[in-house]
């Protein structure tokens, strides 16, 4: 068989360590003894030479070494050759997140269901995968739809949101994607559409003095002095401006274009503002992720508590376990621990929060667009009294119905890589929300 290469990455993340794992994917699929054909070097961005290099291949495998959007992959689909996904997993040494393929292959996978490509995948260590069933294509993506619950229904929760959308979701981010009357006849949602200038206008204006008391909240951070200190001031200026965006415009929610220009062409990371709002119940989603603002507070109003938006970073199946994880934007009250100051990981720009999430019952749920249509996802399971898994605020997971199952329905159902988290167990309740909105519900893990 002749395999065509494509062997993704960003330059944000650890090149060098990029490099290392590429080589030993590389070693792996050379004693295949198939013909591989095409670049064996990390693709840093969009190639057609690359995509003609790989074009008459009997099957384009993408080796997902670092995180991507999807995009690229998307266009790859359309050489109209079996395709196949290979993402590599990193340890969880408390370290950075030094590549995140796991949640590149998360965006390819909602991606190609929802333009209806098959492709098969596989997420391992280059030391100790078979890559028989990635060839053959046995561990092909069997698509699953889930089915209406049969049990009492309940009305939608947070009905008449008004949620601003700030700045346009990132180019290949499909996980982001909305339509806008679509999603009003779904939930009643109204959005309105505001530029990024405009909160960065909003941050610039306030009086020193309207900083204050964010800077008040921001003080219990017992490294804070770290800091830079006009990045921590232009950071928490934008608490501010959300806040009187808020007030101004009504809003519930908020979904946020939040790199990289806020790093780029204003100087501050929003991830420790959005800790803040989501603490005091206003809830704010990344990548200017509507639907997942919408879930965020559907989950709000059922747990009574802050939520936070988390992407699933990380599945070891010989553990049993996961890790959630976002930059450092979890509500503190999701920790035991003392949070901490700290910059974004990729761009060093200040503030973020760091902790580990507390131990407990969990409840995952997503209105969700997986295979382009509506439906409702949740997972339950229990947050581990594990040490760190990656900086910035993240937790370990034992899933109720198995890391494995889990793993498969990911991929399966084609989920959006944003999850809303809350502690305690409210599945039953969002079986009867779905059952109330007339959606087909999927249940992680449980099998379809």
């Amino acid at each position: 068989m002749k395999i065509g290469l494509l062997p993704l990455a960003r330059p944000t993340f650890d090149v060098a360590y990029a490099e290392e794992k590429l080589a030993g994917m590389l070693a792996v699929l050379d004693a295949t003894g198939h013909e591989i054909v095409g670049p064996r070097s990390l693709l840093m961005e969009a190639s057609l030479d690359a995509l003609n290099a790989v074009g008459e291949a009997d099957l384009v495998l993408i080796l997902q070494v670092t995180f991507t959007d999807a995009a690229f992959i998307v266009e790859a689909s359309k050489l109209n050759r079996p395709l196949a996904i290979w993402a590599v997993p990193e340890p969880r040494l408390g370290g950075r997140l030094r590549l995140n393929a796991f949640c590149g292959l998360n965006l390819a996978s909602h991606a190609l269901a929802a333009n209806g490509i098959a492709f098969n995948w596989l997420y391992g260590d280059p030391e100790d995968v078979d890559l028989t069933s990635l060839l053959d294509g046995s561990r092909g993506v069997r698509r699953i739809e889930g089915s209406v619950p049969n049990v009492s229904p309940s009305p939608m929760p947070a009905e008449g949101l008004r949620i601003a959308r700030i700045g346009e979701h990132p180019i290949g981010f499909d996980t982001c994607a909305y339509d806008k009357s679509a999603l009003k006849a779904l939930t009643g949602a109204e959005i309105d559409e505001l530029a990024l200038d405009d909160m960065f206008a909003a941050a610039r204006a306030l009086p020193e003095d309207a900083v204050a008391p964010y800077m008040e909240k921001a003080a219990a951070l017992p490294n804070l002095k770290h800091m830079d200190a006009g990045e921590l001031n232009r950071s928490l200026r934008l608490a501010g401006a959300l806040d009187q965006l808020k007030t101004d415009g009504k809003y519930d929610a908020f979904a946020i274009r939040c790199w990289p220009e806020t790093f780029t062409e204003y100087g501050g990371a929003v991830c420790g503002p959005v800790s803040m709002m989501g603490e005091a119940r206003v809830p704010c989603a990344c990548e200017a992720d509507v639907y997942g603002a919408v879930t965020q507070a559907m989950l709000q109003e059922i747990a009574d508590a802050p939520v936070f938006l988390a992407d699933l970073v990380d599945m070891d199946v010989a553990d049993d376990t996961g890790v959630v994880w976002h930059c450092g934007q979890a509500p503190v009250s999701m920790t035991d621990d003392t949070p901490m100051a700290t910059v974004h990981t990729n761009r060093r720009q200040a503030l973020l929060y760091e902790f580990t999430l507390k131990p407990g019952r969990v409840t995952f749920f997503r209105l969700s667009q997986a295979g382009g249509t509506p439906k409702i996802i949740i997972a339950t399971g229990e947050m581990l009294a594990r040490d760190m898994a990656f900086t910035g605020t993240s937790g370990v997971v034992r899933f109720d119905h198995g890391a494995a199952g889990v793993l498969r329905d990911v991929m399966n159902s084609g989920l959006e890589h944003h999850m809303a988290l809350a502690y305690g167990d409210h599945a039953d309740a969002l079986r009867s929300v779905a059952a109330g909105m007339n959606l087909p519900l999927i249940e992680l893990g449980v099998g379809q």
